[in-house]
């Protein structure tokens, strides 16, 4: 993300800066391969070569991986202290960063050299990606200093023992006439911490021979380097040796081994730094969103799989105890457009087993052949009513008004009930405390690969949750597929509310704001057809998706509200639905894009551990999820695939609903074309 962000500013500072700066001093007769210890190396006809005199009793001191807000000053202190220059080789990230460190080190006197932009090893990878590590941290360095910088220490290679033949070549072909390779004579091995005696034995050179002593200024804990130096300058200085910067071993001056640049190149350098410091500030929020996101995970986890496996123990008696509650039920079909499979859905209601069964079919002012279907059926077991097209919730309230039964049961007209659906389906409304049931709605067209990632996202995510939900007595959702609700109750809300394009999240929401329970009978079974097609899947989430926002917003009186009634669906289900079906759901692909970046970016061990264990939490929840549906696990092998395509198309639907809400769209219902491809197990057709 960094570097994606800061390409477009960089491609103009490469056009002002490559070619202008000073060529290093050349020594033609040194241009012999890489041999013995030549820690100033330049580049010439493929080969590098050591362009400097012998050092003498010259003493360069460098450091590298800064620049670190905590260690660098402490450095620069101590060589302020002593009088002694020093080379600090930065890190082009770590420099955009604390570009005050930097322009410490600048005020101070200090040479500053690049160590590439994320400490890479320049021996290895494209040869484009090499030159940006350089070039990158050369223009960060140039926009905060103003100066180019030449000298170059490539990371994990910095002493000559660790240059190949086939590192020379490629780094040969880095510097090329407009870099100089600064490896190191002496190396302190600071960075394994051994204790400040063994730091100074490390960096002594040999008696008489000067060169150039590598230490470190980030990357970890330097109290040691920086007790080390002060042990050490004195030591030098007392045995004849010089201090000098890495430019007076070649004898360059300060401006041709930092040429300035020019105000418009500056100018270019700075546009880079400042894409790039945005980029760090993107990259942190997405930080702390990966963060908030593993939070919300967890918490789901936590909540989730305890609250599912206690109503599954609560439920599962009284599921097997014989049906005694026997009260008038009129089941209402809202029918548009739905002449693929009404025939199925109302030959499944007329089937079954519960005595006086009342089906009303509201037409909802189809254009296709819907109604004459419905008429040719049984008279006497099916009434037809027919209205104006005004939307489901009109449908239902019309059909509600129409009967005098003590229960309503709501069912889509492309859903099929077993024979016994209806009479499980009553049972928890022997309870004057229940005024709605919620049945459990499977996917019966799960044969394609689109079905089957629904049918794992029903088991998974809305079956777990409605067990949460009845544990905490906090249901948001009674789906339109199958649902029982008590006359009564509708009544005294005055129907079906039709002002949000989540009918029946907003019904179920009113409904426990009055105080009243909202239960699951995961016994009451019907087979629903999902949308077979991505354009119509598409168009339901998103309907799902923005009216769960409308009755979530429509509803937020009860958070706030001092009726004790309303308590259970403001203080737990508007939350639980506002963090886990919006919040979560917007930031989850940052999981993905997060993963994306690190494997490019950072070190990927990390971040493949944080995605595996999102992950393996799915796999988690689904096995205990189907375990509780007494689901074949086989459908499972589509997860990983769904976890890949199908997730993150819902996340884009979330997120298209989400800023639809935020500007004040309007949205309408639009129906989805039926298939009639439902199919249900052979003992469920027998039933």
């Amino acid at each position: 993300m960094v570097i994606v962000v800061g390409l477009i500013a960089f491609q103009g500072y490469c056009t002002h800066t490559i070619g202008t700066s000073a060529e290093p001093h050349e020594n033609p007769s040194a241009s012999a391969p890489l041999q013995g210890s030549e820690p100033l190396l330049a580049a010439r006809a493929g080969k590098l070569y050591s362009p400097e005199p012998p050092p003498g009793r010259q003493i360069a001191l460098t450091f590298d991986d800064g620049p670190d807000p905590r260690w660098t000053p402490q450095v620069v202190s101590v060589l302020h202290q002593y009088g002694v220059p020093g080379t600090f080789f930065m890190i082009g990230s770590q420099a955009a960063r604390h570009p005050d460190i930097v322009r410490l080190v600048q005020a101070s006197g200090g040479e500053i050299g690049d160590h590439t932009f994320t400490h890479t090893a320049l021996s290895n990878g494209p040869v484009w990606e090499r030159n940006a590590q350089i070039e990158f941290t050369e223009a960060v360095l140039l926009a905060i200093t103003g100066h180019y910088s030449r000298f170059v220490r490539p990371p994990y290679s910095a002493t000559p023992d660790a240059v190949t033949p086939a590192d020379e070549r490629d780094l040969a072909q880095l510097a090329g006439r407009r870099y100089l390779i600064a490896l190191a004579d002496y190396d302190s091995k600071d960075w394994t911490r051994p204790g400040v005696a063994r730091i100074v034995a490390n960096a002594m050179p040999p008696h008489g021979h000067g060169g150039i002593i590598m230490f470190h200024d980030g990357g970890g804990n330097r109290s040691e380097t920086v007790a080390a130096l002060r042990a050490l300058i004195p030591r030098l200085r007392s045995a004849g040796y010089r201090f000098v910067a890495v430019r007076s071993l070649l004898g360059m001056s300060a401006a041709e081994a930092e040429p300035r640049a020019t105000g418009w190149q500056h100018a270019r350098a700075l546009a880079f730094l400042w894409a790039v410091q945005l980029a760090f500030w993107l990259t942190g929020v997405l930080g702390s969103m990966i963060l908030i996101v593993g939070v919300l995970f967890a918490t789901r986890l936590v909540i989730l799989l305890p609250t599912a496996w206690l109503h599954a123990r609560r439920t599962r008696p009284a599921s097997a105890s014989a049906p005694a509650y026997r009260p008038s039920v009129a089941v209402v079909v809202p029918a548009y457009n739905e002449q693929v499979g009404i025939a199925r859905t109302v030959g499944s209601l007329a089937a079954s087993t519960y005595p006086h069964l009342e089906i009303v079919v509201v037409d909802d002012g189809s254009t296709d052949a819907t109604a004459e279907i419905v008429e040719s059926l049984d008279p006497a077991r099916v009434e037809l009513l027919r209205r104006p097209n005004g939307g489901k919730a009109a449908a239902l309230t019309t059909g509600i008004a129409h009967t005098d039964a003590e229960v309503i049961v709501m069912v889509d007209g492309d859903t099929i009930f077993e024979a016994d659906t209806v009479t499980r389906l009553v049972q928890p409304l022997s309870d004057l405390r229940v005024a709605a049931v919620s049945g459990n709605t499977k996917v019966g067209n799960r044969s394609r690969l689109l079905g089957r990632w629904q049918h794992i996202e029903y088991v998974m995510g809305f079956n777990l949750d409605r067990r949460l939900y009845e544990i905490l007595q906090s249901t948001p959702t009674v789906p339109g597929a199958i649902g029982a609700f008590r006359c009564s109750v509708l009544a005294e809300l005055g129907g079906v509310p039709g002002d949000t394009l989540a009918e029946d999240t907003d019904l179920t929401l009113s409904i426990g704001r009055l105080g009243y329970r909202v239960v699951y009978a995961e016994d009451a079974l019907a087979w629903t057809e999902a949308p077979s097609t991505l354009d119509g899947l598409w168009r339901q989430r998103y309907r799902w998706s923005f009216g769960t926002m409308q009755a979530v917003w429509k509803h937020k009186g009860a958070i706030v509200s001092r009726d004790r009634r309303q308590r259970r669906i403001g203080r737990l289900a508007l939350p639980y639905m506002t963090f886990f079906q919006i919040l979560l759901p917007i930031l989850a692909p940052l999981i993905d894009l997060y993963a994306v970046y690190g494997l490019i970016f950072t070190n990927p061990m990390p971040v493949i551990a944080f995605w595996l264990a999102f992950n393996a939490g799915q796999l988690v929840i689904a096995i205990v999820a189907f375990r509780l549906d007494r689901e074949s696990l086989r459908p499972l092998w589509a997860l990983p695939l769904q976890q890949f395509l199908y997730r993150q198309l819902m996340y884009l639907v979330i997120i298209e609903a989400t800023i639809s809400a935020l500007v004040g769209a309007r949205a309408s219902w639009k129906h989805i074309p039926r298939t009639g491809d439902v199919e249900i197990p052979e003992a469920a057709i027998s039933a």
